[in-house]
């Protein structure tokens, strides 16, 4: 355990009886009317109001976050909302819950995969890409392992969303080297497979945010906070027009047709 400190100290906020600032801003006058919500969460996480072109990429990095169709995650918010619908909160971190290396946070793997391939300190050195690329494919496959950012099993042969959030990186300035590596590595790991291995929206974002600098363990919280928007817009329309209960009774109806008593 470290030393224990003299005073407990945060840059991130504080209020008094008049006044509330968030990274140093007064919150009713210079924020409010000011920033849209992905300025405010770059703001929250970085300590600096974005540039005009960092907040039209950050923003289209989370807005492409917020939904993806009846996935899991939502599947799982709703029959949480069905068993509990008292506890809204609750049906949203169950969704959030299953964010993982599979759905939404395997942009994670994906920034940590560039930086450990490329670290900051050799952006612009002249590192071969193509040599890194190869030698990262080879170090997935030789543990058995699927490379993060690459695959989809709707989106083929491109996720619609990935050129769309490349085209405004480049547009914006955070088109490099680590975009450039991931490019690579999907080229060279559908060689090695043999199969149709897009980037995947996630492996876009991981790039991109690698292009941020942001560190690899907070890029999962990006679709934690996008994400949680999608999911309390599920949890309404489940109020309006569940849907938890039918699958509920179509799950329980053909497992019973296939599996019990008389089953064929």
């Amino acid at each position: 355990m470290g030393k224990r400190k003299d005073k407990l100290t945060s840059n991130i906020g504080w209020s008094t009886s008049d006044t509330i600032r968030v990274r140093g801003l007064d919150l009713p006058n210079e924020i409010l009317g000011h920033m849209n919500l992905g300025d405010v969460a770059f703001l929250q996480l970085t300590g600096r109001q974005a540039t005009p072109e960092e907040s039209k990429v950050f923003n289209a990095i989370v807005i492409t976050l917020v939904e993806h169709g009846i996935t899991p995650s939502a599947i799982a918010a709703r029959m949480t909302y069905m068993g509990a619908p008292e506890s809204l909160q609750a049906a949203v971190a169950a969704g959030l819950c299953g964010l993982g290396t599979v759905f939404v946070g395997s942009m994670e793997g994906a920034s940590k995969m560039l930086y450990e391939a490329l670290p900051q300190d050799k952006l612009g050195t002249g590192v071969d890409l193509d040599a890194l690329a190869v030698e990262t494919v080879a170090g997935f496959r030789a543990r058995k392992a699927i490379v993060p950012g690459l695959g989809h099993p709707v989106h083929k042969p491109v996720d619609p969303r990935t050129p769309r959030l490349f085209e405004i990186a480049a547009e914006n300035g955070k088109s490099g080297e680590y975009i450039a590596l991931m490019q690579k590595i999907q080229t060279e790991a559908e060689a090695r497979s043999g199969k149709m291995l897009p980037i995947n929206a996630t492996g876009a974002i991981g790039a991109i945010c690698c292009e941020f600098g942001f560190p690899w363990k907070i890029v999962r919280g990006f679709g934690v906070m996008a994400r949680a928007i999608g999911l309390v817009g599920h949890i309404l329309e489940e109020s309006e027009n569940p849907i938890s209960y039918d699958i509920w009774q179509r799950v329980e109806e053909e497992i019973l047709e296939t599996s019990g008593p008389g089953a064929r």
